[in-house]
Parts: structure tokens; C-alpha cells; sequence
């Protein structure tokens, strides 16, 4: 099956040492998205990056070098992206966040749903 619909793209892109209350900040706005019922994020760990304070950031295979770029993406509509976004004033510190219109296609399976569970999962 396969479902069209106009969405809104972030891109979040920090630090992998970046923290929130303690936290690793990629864990704690992947929280704040499953607590909000965001339909989708994913966290990439870059090679190499820079951002705003042009301090080039590496990942590395040493233990004491963690300081990774890191993008994390978020698709759901607009209304969804919009309750996020003062989570994210609050939660990113140093970074950037890229916002763009996305026309997605979803694909799923159309399963029947099973008298065992109301979910239709087994």
C-alpha cells in the first residue's frame, strides 16, 4: 500500500557531546519525539563537520575523541514539527536546525488485522 502526503523535514545538526540534562542530546530529543508522537527520527553520526563555532568536529576510533558530528532527522507534519520546536529552543544549545517542506510516500503493508489483539498484532 501507498499513502502521499505533504510533510515538514528537520535537520538537526550538533555535537556528539552535546548534552541535555545530563543526557546525550541525540537521546533526548529522540525521547521528546516518541513522547510527542513524531511519526519518524533518525541519528546519523558524521566523519567530519563544522558548524557555527567553525570548530571542525571528527569522529575517530579513539575512546577519548567522541566529539562526532551528528544529524538527526525528523519527518511528520507541520502541525506535529511545530509542537516540537520550542522542545528544541530549550534543548539545543549550540547547532542548527534546517526546516523544509517534503512531499513523502509511505509504504506499508496491508495486513488484516488478527482477532487476537486489538492492534492486530500478534
Amino acid at each position: 500500500m501507498q499513502e502521499r502526503f505533504q510533510a515538514r523535514m528537520l535537520r538537526i545538526h550538533f555535537g556528539e557531546d552535546d548534552k541535555w540534562q545530563g543526557k546525550p542530546l541525540h537521546e533526548s530529543i529522540v525521547a521528546k519525539c516518541v513522547e510527542l508522537g513524531i511519526a519518524g527520527a533518525t541519528v546519523y553520526r558524521g566523519i567530519e563537520g563544522y558548524g557555527a563555532s567553525t570548530r571542525i568536529r571528527h569522529a575517530s576510533h579513539w575512546k577519548f575523541s567522541t566529539d562526532a558530528p551528528v544529524m538527526l532527522s525528523v519527518i511528520d507534519t507541520e502541525e506535529q514539527i511545530d509542537r516540537l520546536i520550542p522542545h528544541l529552543d530549550a534543548m539545543v544549545q549550540e547547532g542548527l536546525v534546517a526546516m523544509s517542506r517534503v512531499e513523502v510516500i509511505r509504504y506499508s503493508r496491508n495486513v488484516e488485522k488478527t482477532q487476537d489483539t486489538p492492534s492486530g498484532r500478534a
